[in-house]
């Protein structure tokens, strides 16, 4: 019997952006918590038919992400900067439509010095499907933060 291994690949593109112009970009890998394999599951087969995951959230934590995170460590709710519904699609990786995108584009109006990165299924509170700490994008107040959140079924 053979059997297919599906596999999710998670990747984060974040873009800092400065009078319209990039200044940082970085691309990293994501990191889909064992809460986030329940929701994705559940969406499957629609077993609790959780939500989706559409929203974006950004945080000042820096312990590393693990599979047992349930939440930003400190997600950022002021300075123009709090969660948002990400504007969705499905693109093609390697085949038609195998990759769910997320993107949203804050302003910032404040100063921060954002760490990490989520992805959600509700405007507050929800079940966090995936999440990443990186060195720190210092915005300042009109500066922009990018994210494009891709997970790819393999």
């Amino acid at each position: 019997m053979n059997k297919e291994n599906i596999k999710l690949v998670g990747h984060i593109n974040i873009k800092h952006i400065r009078d319209g112009k990039v200044i940082g970009e970085r691309d990293i890998h994501n990191l889909i918590t064992t809460v986030g394999k329940a929701l994705l599951a559940g969406r499957l087969n629609g077993s609790g038919s959780p939500a989706a995951a559409t929203y974006l959230g950004l945080g000042i934590g820096t312990t590393a992400a693990a599979a047992g995170d349930t939440a930003l460590e400190s997600e950022i709710v002021d300075s123009g900067l709090a969660r948002a519904a990400a504007t969705v699609a499905l693109t093609t990786t390697s085949t038609a439509n195998d990759t769910a995108t997320l993107t949203y584009t804050w302003t910032a109006s404040g100063t921060k010095a954002v760490t990490e990165v989520g992805a959600l299924n509700a405007g507050s509170g929800g079940t966090l499907l995936g999440r990443r700490v990186f060195s720190a994008v210092n915005v300042v107040s009109t500066d922009q933060l990018q994210v494009t959140y891709s997970f790819q079924i393999s």
